[in-house]
Parts: C-alpha cells; sequence; structure tokens
C-alpha cells in the first residue's frame, strides 16, 4: 500500500513540476501517464465492486425467483 502511495505522489509531483515549468500549451508525457494510471485504479475498483455485488444481487434474484 505504501508503494502505491509513493508511486502516486510521484506521479501528482510529477505532472505539477511540468505545469509550473511550460505553458498550456497541451498534454504532456506525465499528464498523460497520471490519466491512464488514474484510469486503471478506477477500473480495478469498479472490477472488484463488481465482483462482490455482482455475487450478492445474482443470489437476492434467485432468492426472489425462489430458484
Amino acid at each position: 500500500m505504501e508503494s502505491i502511495r509513493r508511486t502516486l505522489r510521484r506521479v501528482v509531483m510529477t505532472i505539477m513540476a511540468a505545469r509550473r515549468s511550460e505553458p498550456e500549451a497541451g498534454m504532456t508525457t506525465a499528464e498523460l501517464l497520471g490519466n491512464a494510471a488514474l484510469g486503471i485504479a478506477a477500473l480495478v475498483a469498479i472490477w472488484a465492486v463488481m465482483q462482490t455485488l455482482g455475487l450478492d444481487v445474482v443470489e437476492w434474484i434467485r432468492g426472489q425467483l425462489r430458484v
């Protein structure tokens, strides 16, 4: 968990440094990598929630249908 925090902190610091060093000229590599990392983290979180809730929902439907 600590290594994830360090990595995310490093990504944020890189993005902040890139924003300070050059004007808003477009997306930098650091911004793209940061967005990709956040997207992957969101997908993993959504997948984990769906794994947990998906089983509960199926069980609830079976209970309602008495199958």
